[in-house]
């Protein structure tokens, strides 16, 4: 099985997105994502973005996601979890 259809089976389409932007901003070497321009780049509201953010934390067995702080909009610190 291939790792984009291990996402379809294991998260809703929003929660797919979500999870394969995180995963290439770590790439890139982001660790710090806002939710307001995470909606702007895959076209989500911030609300939609907050919402299942706060669902993967507890759900996403690849990230480590906390919710880090918030200014103007909420900032999210995302780590790949050890293998």
């Amino acid at each position: 099985m291939s790792k984009k259809d291990d996402i379809k089976e294991r998260y809703t389409l929003t929660q797919g997105k979500i999870v394969i932007y995180l995963k290439s901003g770590l790439v890139k070497g982001k660790q710090y994502f806002k939710s307001k321009y995470i909606a702007k780049e895959l076209g989500l509201s911030p609300k939609e973005v907050g919402t299942n953010m706060a669902i993967l934390a507890d759900i996403c067995d690849e990230l480590e996601i906390s919710r880090w702080s918030y200014s103007n909009s909420t900032t999210w610190c995302v780590k790949a979890r050890a293998a």
